[in-house]
């Protein structure tokens, strides 16, 4: 199959979204060293000169999905923060809203999910800035009344990231539950907890 470079009048966006997704989906499966620019231009049927019309090098497109991941982990684990005034009744399913979005993004998203969670080496780092969103999170929801003032927030929300990265690895991507299930059990166990009343 012949190789094809950027063409005039080709679309320079398609192309460079191509490259994007080859190369998470190659970082993901053979981690950073192993991935070869030359395996994602021959997955994508372009050219190398093709590749680095958009990316200096692959650490650079590496960094780009790295930080892509890392942007929109943020924004949803940040987004997730219960506003004041719901409704006691309500409040189980606002809190599953945002949990469920985490975990839908990274179904939607394995590749992706794989890089910013377990191939970057800012892994560890990408993991406790989402702890630490978590906790700034619970200590303004305690605050506003959701929650017990006497738990230490940092365990419940360190707790919650292991939860998350247990679970995708072992029950999300390997299809045995959907994000949506996952939700539901973690929101029961972390607001009614394992006490038979």
């Amino acid at each position: 199959m012949a190789k094809r470079g950027r063409k005039k009048g080709s679309d320079g966006k398609v192309s460079r979204a191509l490259l994007l997704k080859i190369a998470a989906d190659e970082f993901a499966e053979h981690g950073y060293h192993k991935t070869k620019i030359s395996t994602i231009v021959q997955k994508a049927e372009l050219t190398q000169p093709t590749f680095y019309l958009y990316f200096k090098s692959k650490e650079v497109i590496f960094q780009e999905l790295e930080d892509s991941f890392r942007l929109k982990l943020t924004s949803l684990t940040s987004n997730s923060r219960l506003e004041k005034g719901i409704e006691e009744e309500f409040l189980p399913h606002r809190i599953a809203e945002g949990l469920s979005a985490v975990l839908h993004f990274f179904a939607d998203h394995q590749s992706l999910g794989r890089i910013g969670f377990f191939v970057s080496e800012n892994a560890s780092q990408i993991k406790e800035q989402m702890a630490q969103q978590i906790e700034k999170n619970l200590l303004e929801e305690a605050k506003a009344g959701y929650f017990h003032l006497n738990v230490d927030m940092n365990i419940v929300a360190n707790g919650l990231v292991g939860m998350i990265e247990r679970l995708i690895i072992t029950k999300l991507w390997t299809g045995q539950n959907t994000a949506d299930e996952l939700t539901k059990e973690i929101v029961t166990a972390l607001l009614y907890g394992l006490k038979n009343n």
